[in-house]
């Protein structure tokens, strides 16, 4: 499997009445790191005007993160089908901790139309070749 590792950098803004990071917050760190994961692996395909929207979201969280906390997060292609796509990402400390465990359904989608349509190839296939083997 290829993944790309980001590191989130924790704001005391970030933290909620407990003094551990919001659990809305998980999302935009999904976020940053998914965003770096298109311009590191996919910069120039995405420099064509191809727009991918979340169309689900999921996190399951399995620790809390507190403000000394080092945050990574790992992302990676988990499944490719022809109009969406599913990124799996693992937020950990660089040991042994994890936070939480997440994922994102992204849908390719066609500004002008108005309506998803189908992953361009070449997008699939280096996609495809980044998805766990078996």
């Amino acid at each position: 499997m290829s993944q790309l590792s980001t590191e989130i950098e924790i704001r005391f803004s970030d933290l909620d009445a407990y003094g551990h990071v919001n659990n809305a917050t998980f999302f935009t760190y999904l976020e940053t790191a998914r965003v770096k994961f298109f311009r590191d692996r996919f910069a120039e395909l995405m420099r064509s005007g191809i727009l991918f929207l979340v169309a689900e979201a999921t996190c399951r969280y399995l620790q809390p993160i507190g403000l000394d906390d080092r945050v990574l997060i790992d992302v990676w292609a988990d499944k490719v089908g022809r109009r969406s796509f599913t990124l799996g990402y693992r937020m950990h400390d660089g040991n042994d901790k994890v936070f939480a465990r997440a994922g994102t359904v992204m849908v390719c989608f066609d500004q002008k139309a108005g309506t998803p349509t189908a992953l361009p190839d070449d997008f699939r296939n280096a996609l495809t070749a980044l998805t766990p083997q078996d």
